[in-house]
């Protein structure tokens, strides 16, 4: 599914225009990714978790050449499942 099925699927079930659908899937998705960003989490209880992580700097190698390249440090985004979802995957 991407994300024009997504708000194609909201609109539906919610039984919205599609316009106004778009923007609450819109408005859902910035305010996931700005608190990310100001490096809080999300939480939503039966759905799952949104949290940051810091990977550190590290050393990788180049396939191709073999030689050593340097990785830098970096945030990165996380999603763990919650019961709700794994049960409803599960079933």
């Amino acid at each position: 599914m991407n994300k024009n099925e997504l708000v194609a699927a909201v609109a539906d079930q919610a039984g919205i225009s599609k316009g106004d659908a778009g923007k609450a899937v819109e408005a859902v998705f910035d305010t996931i990714s700005g608190e990310l960003k100001k490096g809080g989490d999300v939480r939503l209880v039966g759905f799952g978790n949104f949290t940051v992580s810091h990977r550190e700097a590290t050393t990788g190698r180049n396939p191709s050449t073999g030689a050593e390249v340097q990785i830098a440090a970096r945030n990165v985004p996380k999603f763990s499942a919650g019961k709700g979802l794994k049960d409803a995957v599960n079933s």
